[in-house]
């Protein structure tokens, strides 16, 4: 999330230049400097309960010296006591003050500028990428017109691999957008957790938060809710049938390999066996017996090689058909699946840049509000 200003900001800025806001720190970096002001807080407001305690300690240990009218010296000791803890809270009371300052300063100065910039840059994303899955949607569209030519080719190596390849990249594809919805969704409700907590921590009253805080909060809220009633499932669930189409496709030529093999190895039994005949027949002739024994090899082994002559035929006609059954797959595959896949693309990747254009947009006419307000007298 580093570099908003690269990211976001208006593509085209109030003048007609391209590159809108120039933020001089990353929003990485503001995040990180808020989280190190935080820490600060949170240990001067240990430090202030732990003075408190104390020093509630001592003002009932006095209050006890002074109901007994105990000795003067270890009275004023403890009276010197409870001024010093209050002194330290005052101090502490201070930094809570200045750190607190400075925790606004930044969100409002540097954080929510991001911010903008940050929904500003997220929509242009969401547009770019609505406007690459129509061109994705017209293209795969074209497969339709792509007529099945019966064929009993079979599947090649190359096309093996680059199918096992097409399987990997769409894993990674429902992968990546499935972290990307949780990146998008998490990040919101966490910032938007945050602000809530940081805003009753430093305005306990809301009606007393100034223009400023409510701004923010109303973006980041608005921002929360878009985020929450876009429909992710279409567009995951349109990855993951494209998962299973692509998968089907991989079982089937895994099927016509493992067919090919029994083909392969019923030839070589055969043609092994068809040249131990000929070696016989050269041998003792077509017609050779063995009276006594009342034995006939060559037409024996003749025999045995007409069956596996025939099972070879046999294996080699199953192997065509699976190698004819993977082709019409294929393309009945990806002609169902790729425009389904891009179709619901299209509609999440639309419904995101409306969603953000609207949060965007609704804050920046916000800002135009308290910029006239301010202008006027």
């Amino acid at each position: 999330m580093e570099g908003t200003g690269k990211l976001g900001g208006d593509r085209t800025g109030e003048n007609g230049n391209v590159g809108g806001t120039i933020l001089n720190s990353s929003h990485s970096s503001t995040i990180e400097r808020l989280y190190a002001w935080e820490k600060k807080l949170y240990e001067e407001v240990k430090t202030v309960e732990t003075i408190r305690m104390e020093h509630e300690k001592r003002v009932a240990q006095l209050r006890k010296l002074e109901m007994k009218r105990a000795d003067y010296v270890k009275t004023e000791k403890t009276k010197k006591e409870v001024e010093k803890l209050e002194s330290q809270m005052m101090v502490s009371s201070q930094a809570i003050e200045t750190i607190s300052a400075e925790i606004i300063k930044l969100r409002e100065s540097e954080l929510y500028p991001q911010l903008l910039d940050l929904v500003n840059g997220l929509m242009w994303m969401w547009r770019s990428m609505y406007e690459i899955h129509q061109v994705h949607t017209h293209i795969v569209q074209q497969l339709k017109y792509l007529n099945f030519m019966p064929s009993n080719e079979p599947t090649s190596e190359i096309h093996k691999q680059s199918t096992l390849q097409l399987e990997l990249e769409v894993q990674q594809w429902h992968s990546s957008f499935c972290n990307l919805v949780k990146a998008q969704r998490d990040y919101i409700q966490s910032l938007a957790g945050w602000l809530r907590l940081s805003l009753f921590q430093f305005s306990k009253d809301p009606l007393l938060r100034n223009n400023e805080e409510s701004k923010i909060y109303s973006f980041c809220e608005e921002w929360h809710l878009a985020i929450d009633r876009i429909p992710d499932k279409v567009a995951s669930e349109g990855i993951k049938s494209f998962l299973t189409v692509i998968h089907a496709i991989v079982v089937q030529q895994a099927e016509e390999y493992k067919q090919k093999r029994k083909a392969d190895s019923a030839l070589k039994d055969f043609e092994k066996k068809a040249a131990e005949l000929r070696s016989l027949e050269s041998k003792y002739g077509p017609f050779s017996s063995m009276p006594e024994m009342n034995k006939y090899p060559v037409v024996e082994k003749r025999t045995k090689v007409e069956m596996l002559r025939a099972k070879a035929e046999e294996e080699k006609n199953k192997h065509e058909k699976s190698a004819s059954v993977t082709r019409a797959m294929t393309l009945n595959n990806l002609q169902m699946g790729f425009p389904h896949v891009f179709q619901a693309m299209v509609g999440y990747s639309s419904v995101c840049m409306q969603a953000f254009e609207s949060v965007y947009n609704q804050a920046k006419g916000i800002d135009q509000e308290h910029d006239v307000k301010r202008i006027l007298p």
